[in-house]
């Protein structure tokens, strides 16, 4: 057991005996303080372990886009393309957060036919951005593995 565990051991026994000096009046009032208390150390603990993960994810990603030659398959830094996971999923992400305030103005602004235009473009600006990154790594792959037709032949 560590010290956090000692202290939240001691925080109950403080909050029992707190409960058996004033009486069942206050019982609700000290179950909901300790359990502030308890959701407070859960949030912390899951806040560290999710900034560890972010911080793994992070290195994991600045190492694979360092990589000279790629292995195969998919993934960060693999042939499949996952190298380019910002690229491909960044502009998604970035025009689906720009899409609340914009959807906002167009409606507000212009009624349905504002909110259509607005999606339009959205949607218009994500095709692009696919159909681009498409024929991008389809150009890439062919550089890499080029037909050779004689090959077969003996």
């Amino acid at each position: 057991m560590d010290a956090r565990d000692q202290e939240l051991k001691k925080e109950l026994a403080a909050t029992i005996q707190v409960r058996k000096d004033l009486g069942e009046e206050y019982e609700s009032a000290l179950v909901d303080s300790f359990m502030e208390k308890i959701d407070q150390r859960l949030d912390s603990h899951v806040e560290r372990r999710v900034r560890r993960e972010l911080a793994q994810h992070q290195t994991s990603f600045a190492r694979a886009g360092r990589q000279v030659a790629p292995g195969p398959g998919p993934g960060p830094g693999g042939g499949g393309g996952g190298g380019r996971f910002a690229a491909r999923y960044g502009m998604a992400g970035f025009s689906l957060v720009f899409a609340i305030p914009l959807s906002a103005i167009g409606a507000a602004n212009a009624g349905l036919a504002g909110l259509l235009v607005t999606w339009t473009g959205i949607v218009g600006v994500n095709v692009a951005q696919s159909v681009g990154a498409f024929v991008a790594e389809r150009n890439l792959d062919r550089r890499r593995h080029p037909k050779d037709d004689d090959a077969w032949e003996d």
